[in-house]
């Protein structure tokens, strides 16, 4: 098993960065042109008065280890189901991936503090979990290092995003 946070500074404070993770807009230019995901779509998203729920699909461009690869196939995607509590403010996700779920865990929450009139470091934990007798570290390297990159890239994006809406 794998645990660990990044943590990113964005150029706005918290409540600009909550409405610019869940503008639909936004996240689709994120997958799609930021990241270079082949595919991402938003199942649901729903505004409660305590909580936010958001689930996308998205199927990552990503470059594996070739016993990975083979195990997760050419068109590997993932699920991600979230949940925004109000309150805490604290966005709690799991990816249940297309292949292998009974086997693979990728789960976290995400949750930012103000640094400034106009700058949040946003904090992402993370776990990474996979059960699959010989290669089982080795996904568990190649997902941490991708999660890596994803986030430092969305943060260099959103940062990019926020300069050129105001």
């Amino acid at each position: 098993m794998s645990k660990f946070t990044l943590t990113h500074e964005i150029n706005c404070n918290a409540e600009t960065f909550w409405k610019t993770f869940f503008d639909n807009e936004f996240n689709t230019r994120l997958f799609l042109e930021g990241l270079s995901f082949r595919k991402y779509s938003i199942v649901n998203q729903q505004e409660q008065a305590t909580q936010i729920i958001n689930t996308f699909v998205a199927e990552p461009n990503a470059d594996l280890p070739g016993p990975v690869q083979k195990l997760l196939g050419s068109n590997f995607n993932y699920t991600e189901e979230g949940t925004f509590d109000k309150s805490t403010q604290i966005w709690r996700w799991k990816a249940i991936p297309s292949t292998s779920a009974d086997k693979l865990r990728a789960e976290g929450t995400t949750r930012v503090e103000p640094i400034g009139s106009d700058k949040v470091r946003r904090i992402a934990e993370v776990t990474l979990e996979a059960k699959i007798f010989g290669v089982g570290g080795l996904i568990e390297s190649s997902a941490e290092k991708q999660v890596r990159e994803v986030c430092d890239k969305s943060a260099i994006y959103m940062n990019k995003f926020l300069a050129a809406s105001h």
